[in-house]
């Protein structure tokens, strides 16, 4: 599958290319609203839930900062996997004329969904040199920061391996797509985001299970470097980075056996 990823490399940039002039096609502001839409729904989040989860300085250190980390990471996860699970349907007209390898339009999505997040990441950059400049509160900028790249790849391994796997599930069984709209709903208030888990509440065994969520331990990571300027914790890396490869393992495998089966129920 790798082989002839790479012989196709050509067609895979231009699928990803159209994906991304799609995304804002008909838009006044284009590619502009990967920057302001993080930029609003951050301001917004910060106004409902600062007052709550905001206060305790040792846990969040900057609460919109530590909002915004969490904020890009999850929709970067949500809109990829999301895009890959409804690219072969999508791709059907294609498919039935054509032949090109299945797995590039799942992958494709994936990829152009990432180029878009990579770009919304500039949102995050202007809000720690603001904090650095104006604020009381600064972020703890360090040189781990440049060690935010291992969790940003290891979520796009986890994004590809779901993406592969939800595609193959959706030509079968069309009722998953509403299903994974609940599940990723579901997932936005189970990954720390807006919350510390250490502020809650709850239960050793609920907490346990929020960091069970592989999406905890590289949110996790990601703001221990950015955010707070600290190595991060090698449980949060081998458990992200074993789950995630699994995923892609289950993705990759599941994706080669059903693809030829496709043509039959899309």
């Amino acid at each position: 599958m790798f082989k002839r990823l790479y012989t196709y490399r050509f067609l895979l940039a231009e699928i990803v290319k159209k994906n991304i002039k799609l995304q804002y096609r008909n838009s006044v502001l284009g590619v502009f609203w990967t920057f302001l839409q993080p930029l609003m729904t951050t301001f917004v989040l910060v106004l409902v839930f600062s007052n709550i989860f905001g206060r305790d300085n040792k846990a969040v250190l900057n609460y919109p900062v530590y909002l915004l980390c969490g904020r890009l990471l999850y929709e970067f996860y949500s809109q990829s996997t999301k895009r890959a699970m409804r690219s072969i349907r999508l791709s059907a007209s294609v498919i039935k004329k054509v032949y090109i390898p299945k797995y590039i339009y799942p992958v494709s999505n994936v990829l152009s969904t990432f180029i878009t997040f990579l770009i919304s990441l500039s949102v995050l950059v202007v809000f720690i040199v603001y904090f650095q400049l104006f604020s009381d509160k600064p972020v703890h900028v360090t040189g781990y920061a440049a060690l935010a790249i291992v969790p940003i790849l290891i979520l796009f391994l986890l994004c590809l391996g779901v993406g592969l796997i939800l595609s193959v599930l959706e030509v079968f069984f069309k009722d998953v797509e509403y299903l994974y709209d609940v599940f990723c709903m579901l997932l936005f208030y189970l990954t720390p985001i807006f919350y510390h888990v250490d502020q809650l509440k709850a239960a050793p065994v609920v907490k346990m299970a929020l960091m069970a969520n592989p999406l905890y331990s590289i949110v996790s990571m990601f703001r221990s470097c950015v955010l707070f300027g600290v190595m991060w914790n090698w449980h949060w890396f081998w458990y992200s980075l074993g789950f995630s490869l699994l995923m892609l393992l289950i993705g990759g495998v599941a994706f080669y056996k059903k693809q030829d089966d496709f043509i039959l129920h899309i």
